[in-house]
This record gives C-alpha cells, sequence and structure tokens, in this order.
C-alpha cells in the first residue's frame, strides 16, 4: 500500500518557506511577495507595518488609504487582510478595482506556476486576466483618483456648460 505523501509535502515546504521569511529581520513586505511567486507591485509604497503567520494569513496596514494605476484603477484600503500561498493571495480584503464607473472587491490574486506573463484578478464570478509586468515595480499611493486616469472621466462625467443669452428687448 502506497501512501500519498504530495499534501504532506506541500505543507512541509510551505511551512519552511514561512519559518524562513518569519526568521529574517527587516525584510519587507515587498521581498516577502516574490518568495511566494509574486510580483512585489501588488502594494503601493505606502506600507507601514505587515504580519504574516504561519498559516499564511497577513495584515498589511497602509500610511492611509489610497490609489494606484494600473491598467485599472486600484483602491487600496488602510488595511489589507488575506491568505498568502505559493502562487497565490485568497480570502482578500481591502483592495478594489474600478471598471465602467463601479468599484469592486477584489477577492483573490493568482500567478501561472511556472511563472507566465499573466496575472488573475478574481473579482465575484470574474476572473481577468493581466499583464504581469504592470505589478513588477512597485508604485507610489494617491490620495485620490483625480487625475490618475487624465481626467477623462471626470469630462465624461461633467454637465456641459450651458451658455445663458440674454436679450434685451427695446
Amino acid at each position: 500500500m502506497a501512501l500519498n505523501l504530495k499534501p504532506q509535502l506541500g505543507l512541509l515546504l510551505f511551512s519552511m518557506l514561512i519559518l524562513a521569511v518569519s526568521s529574517e529581520d527587516n525584510i519587507t513586505v515587498y521581498e516577502i511577495l516574490p518568495k511566494f511567486g509574486l510580483p512585489s507591485g501588488l502594494l503601493p509604497d505606502s506600507v507601514k507595518s505587515y504580519s504574516l503567520s504561519s498559516d499564511g494569513s497577513f495584515v498589511v496596514e497602509l500610511e492611509k488609504p489610497c490609489y494606484v494605476q494600473f491598467e485599472y484603477l486600484v483602491y487600496y484600503e488602510k488595511e489589507i487582510t488575506g491568505v498568502l500561498d505559493i502562487g497565490s493571495i485568497s480570502d482578500l480584503k481591502g483592495i478594489q478595482v474600478q471598471r465602467f464607473f463601479l468599484w469592486f472587491d477584489v477577492d483573490q490574486i493568482k500567478v501561472d506556476l511556472p511563472p507566465s506573463d499573466n496575472i488573475y484578478f478574481q473579482v465575484g464570478f470574474i476572473n481577468k486576466k493581466l499583464d504581469v509586468d504592470q505589478f513588477e515595480t512597485v508604485h507610489s499611493c494617491r490620495d485620490n483618483a483625480l487625475g490618475l486616469c487624465g481626467e477623462s472621466w471626470k469630462r465624461g462625467l461633467q454637465i456641459p456648460e450651458v451658455a445663458v443669452y440674454h436679450r434685451r428687448l427695446q
């Protein structure tokens, strides 16, 4: 009778990775993400602190909520939580993406293993494939969304000014 050791081996490797990461002093969250096969630019440059548990659950605290423009506009809450695993972040809370003037929660982020040029964002029941290159570098955080999209969306929402002409009757 042969035993299937794959689940135990995977758990052992994951535990060893968590222990290796937690034993390194002063390692940043931007250095941890690539150790799990994820691009370091998934989070903005304003990370104030983070914690990572042995089960992969994490909490990231930003200096303040902010926006980053990728292919889509992304909103980061002050606190971001989830579960980090090799090639994925699941049970994600605190990140939203704008599409068609509406905001949607990002529930999960995955990459292909072995790595490819793609990254996948699970938003509800929709799985969106994007180019991973835009997440390789850490982006600056903005306080608001204005100016991130060239303000073209703002112009599209503006009510056109109506010129009012008064004609003097004589």
